[in-house]
C-alpha cells in the first residue's frame, strides 16, 4: 500500500479536523427551545373541556411532629382526605393542584435543621399519592421541599407533576428566589443559582419544561413576582400555568395569565390558629382564565376544594406563543447586568450558607451593583 504524500497527509488531517469540530459543534447546539414560526408542540386533546381543582390545605408543619415519619404519614393521609373529596365531589378533575409544602408544611432554622423536613422524589410519598392519582384518574401537582443525593447540603424547592398511571412525569426545580423583599434572604438551591450544574446534569430544556399532556400544555412554578420566567413559559408554549406558594400576589397570578395569555391556578397554604401566622396570610387560592377573570376563588383561610373549566379545545385553535417585543427591547435588554451572578450557589456542601442572613451575606459579597 502506498503511503500518503504529505500534502494528502495534510489534506486528510484537515478534514478529519473539520469533522471533529462539526461533530463537536453538533454535540453543543442548543436544541429549538422556541419555534420561529410562533407556533408549539403539543399532543392530541383527549377532550375540548377539562376540569381543574385546586386544594388549600393545613399541612402538620414536621416541626411539629412527634417524629419526621409520623408526620410524613399525616400529611400523605391529609392529602388523601382532600384527593378523594376532589375525586368524588363535583366533576371529575383532570388536575388537582396542592400548595407548596402539603407534606412537610414551611419549616424554619437552620439549613442543618430544615435538611430534616423534607422529602425525596421519587420516593414513598409520592408512591402513594401516585397510588390515588391513578384511583381517581388524575393528574396530581405540588410542591415541596426536597433532597438528592445528586446535590448534597441542598435544599431544593421541587414541584412533582404524577400522572393518572401514578407515576411522576415531570419534576419541575423553582426558576429562582425572589431577591431584596426584606434583610434576609431565601437560602434554598434553585435553577439560577446553579445554573451551569443543573444545565449539564439535565439539559437546557429542563429549565423552562413543558409537560405536553392530553389536557394541554402545563408546567408549575414556586416563582412570585416574576415576568420574565413566566415569559420564558409562555414562549416555549405553556396553556395551563400552575403556581404553588406559601404567600402570593392575587394581582401577580391575574396579571401574568393576562400578559402571557394562558389559563393559571395559585394554590396557597392555609394556617392553623395556633400557628402563629396571621389568617390573612393563608388561603386565597383561584383559578383564573387567559385574561386574568376568576373563575373560581376561596378568599378565606379555610381548607377547601375550588374548581372551574377550561374550554382547552377552544383556547387552542389558531392560538400561538405571545408576541413579545423582543427586538425592540433588546438593546437595553443586552446592556442590562443581572445584580447576583449565576451559579453563586454552587458550593461545597461545607460552604452553603447556613441561615437568610447567611444567604444575604453571600448575595452582597457576590453582587455586580455593590462591588
Amino acid at each position: 500500500m502506498r503511503r500518503p504524500t504529505n500534502l494528502t497527509a495534510a489534506l486528510l488531517s484537515g478534514l478529519l479536523t473539520l469533522l471533529g469540530s462539526a461533530l463537536a459543534s453538533a454535540q453543543t447546539t442548543t436544541p429549538v427551545l422556541v419555534r420561529p414560526d410562533g407556533t408549539y408542540p403539543t399532543v392530541p386533546l383527549e377532550k375540548d373541556v377539562i376540569v381543574l381543582k385546586v386544594v388549600q390545605n393545613a399541612p402538620l408543619n414536621l416541626q411539629k411532629a412527634p417524629t419526621i415519619k409520623e408526620g410524613l404519614a399525616t400529611n400523605v393521609e391529609r392529602m388523601a382526605y382532600w384527593i378523594n373529596k376532589a375525586c368524588t365531589e363535583g366533576k371529575k378533575p383532570d388536575f388537582i393542584l396542592f400548595n407548596e409544602f402539603p407534606l412537610t408544611g414551611y419549616s424554619s432554622g437552620t439549613r442543618e435543621e430544615k435538611l430534616k423536613f423534607t422529602i425525596q422524589i421519587p420516593g414513598p410519598e409520592t408512591q402513594r399519592i401516585g397510588e390515588l392519582a391513578k384511583a381517581c384518574d388524575t393528574y396530581i401537582i405540588f410542591g415541596s421541599y426536597a433532597t438528592d443525593p445528586e446535590w448534597p447540603g441542598h435544599i431544593l424547592s421541587l414541584n412533582p407533576v404524577i400522572g393518572r398511571d401514578g407515576k411522576v412525569k415531570e419534576v419541575y426545580w423553582k426558576s429562582r428566589n425572589v431577591t431584596r423583599l426584606n434583610n434576609e434572604e431565601i437560602p434554598t438551591t434553585t435553577v439560577e443559582n446553579v445554573r451551569d450544574r443543573f444545565r449539564a446534569r439535565y439539559g437546557i430544556e429542563e429549565e423552562f419544561p413543558v409537560l405536553q399532556t392530553e389536557f394541554g400544555n402545563i408546567a408549575v412554578s414556586t416563582v412570585q413576582i416574576d415576568p420574565f420566567v413566566f415569559a420564558a413559559y409562555a414562549m416555549r408554549g405553556v396553556e395551563i400555568m400552575f403556581r404553588t406558594a406559601t404567600l402570593f400576589s392575587k394581582t401577580d397570578v391575574q396579571a401574568i395569565a393576562f400578559y402571557n395569555n394562558v389559563y393559571s391556578a395559585m394554590s396557597n397554604i392555609t394556617f392553623p390558629p395556633d400557628s402563629g401566622v396571621p389568617a390573612s396570610f393563608g388561603g386565597q387560592s383561584l383559578i383564573v382564565d387567559n385574561r386574568g377573570k376568576v373563575l373560581a376563588e376561596d378568599p378565606s383561610n379555610n381548607e377547601s376544594v375550588i374548581e372551574a373549566e377550561i374550554p382547552i379545545a377552544k383556547f387552542r385553535e389558531g392560538r400561538r406563543i405571545p408576541r413579545y417585543p423582543l427586538e425592540v427591547v433588546k438593546p437595553v435588554f443586552d446592556q442590562y447586568q443581572q445584580e447576583v451572578p449565576l451559579n453563586h450557589l454552587d458550593l461545597p456542601p461545607e460552604k452553603l450558607p447556613q441561615t437568610n442572613q447567611d444567604m444575604k451575606t453571600l448575595i452582597d459579597e457576590a453582587s455586580r451593583w455593590l462591588n
